[in-house]
């Protein structure tokens, strides 16, 4: 696909990989919407990028519809959803509770298939559009006292193949990209940006082969894209 005029919604999209992506696409010409929790946050990132932002929690229902009524109000329509919003609680497994699960699986699971949900009406109507699903190296591969966060990423992947089998038929392409070690605002309480480090990756090599999977012409796609740290240790 052509980003130049595309419409594309990214969850998640104030900090980060998400914030990195609008402002990759918008300089390639895309129409971008961002979501984020905290309403100062996501209109002032909106502004200082010069996209649309919505106030929106993926894990509430009601947000989510009000961010589709957004999407055509804003977009006027949409070639691209990134569900990207995610956050982790880790704990050894003797200690883990229902409800750090409950927290969780809200946002990186049953939000990212709600917004998919949504984005899958539009797209089968329309015969064409593009889902992203931010996963992790987590969601391949388990790491001690990961069980939650790790089961929610694993969990992202079946969504993914499930929806890749439903809707190759309507010319959607269904992809995943795995992150590995990316210092964001990731697991901070106060959502503050880490500091990038030399032996990692920035959220601008993960924004850049979003990029990449989103420009391959129409007739294929990437089903799915791991993108390693070299070295981090």
């Amino acid at each position: 696909m052509k980003l130049q005029d595309s419409r594309i919604l990214i969850t998640g999209g104030s900090s980060g990989l998400g914030k990195e992506m609008a402002a990759l696409f918008k300089q390639h010409g895309a129409k971008v919407l961002i979501t984020g929790r905290d309403a100062e946050k996501v209109m002032r990132v909106a502004a200082e990028l010069g996209v649309y932002g919505i106030a929106a929690d993926v894990a509430d229902e009601a947000d989510i519809a009000k961010t589709f009524t957004a999407v055509q109000e804003k977009l006027g329509g949409l070639d691209v959803l990134i569900n990207n919003a995610g956050f982790g609680e880790f704990a050894p497994i003797d200690a883990i509770t229902l409800d750090q699960f409950e927290r969780v699986f809200r946002t990186n699971v049953f939000g990212a298939a709600l917004m998919g949900r949504e984005a899958a009406k539009i797209f089968k109507q329309q015969k064409s559009g593009n889902i992203i699903n931010i996963s992790s190296s987590a969601g391949r591969k388990g790491f001690a006292n990961g069980s939650v966060y790790a089961a929610s990423k694993f969990a992202v992947s079946g969504l993914t193949e499930c929806w890749r089998e439903e809707l190759r038929r309507y010319n959607v392409r269904v992809m995943q990209v795995n992150p590995s070690a990316v210092p964001t605002a990731f697991n901070v309480q106060d959502r503050s940006e880490k500091p990038l480090v030399d032996n990692m990756l920035t959220p601008t090599e993960i924004a850049h082969a979003i990029k990449g999977m989103l420009e391959m012409a129409d007739r294929g796609f990437i089903t799915e894209l791991s993108v390693w740290a070299t070295n981090p240790f």
